[in-house]
C-alpha cells in the first residue's frame, strides 16, 4: 500500500528509508503499539496540563479570598 509523506522540503513521496520500500510488514504490530504509547503520552501531558492550570488558578483564587478576607 503506498503511503505518502511529507517531506522537509514540502514534497511527497514513498517512505525510502526502510528495508521494505517503506510498505509495512503486516502482522508486526510495532506501529500500533507505539502508536498507542504516543496517544497515551499526550493524554497524560493533557491530563497533566490541566491538572496543574486548574491547581493554579485554585491557589490563585485562594490569594484572592484570603486578601479580601484580612484585617486592615
Amino acid at each position: 500500500m503506498y503511503r505518502p509523506v511529507r517531506t522537509l522540503d514540502g514534497m511527497c513521496g514513498p517512505v525510502t528509508d526502510r528495508p521494505d520500500g517503506g510498505r509495512a510488514v503486516s502482522g508486526s504490530g510495532d506501529e500500533s503499539e507505539s502508536e498507542r504509547w504516543k496517544e497515551r503520552g499526550v493524554a497524560l501531558r493533557v491530563f497533566v496540563y490541566v491538572f496543574a492550570t486548574h491547581l493554579f488558578a485554585g491557589f490563585i483564587w485562594i490569594l484572592f479570598y484570603v486578601g479580601e478576607h484580612a484585617k486592615k
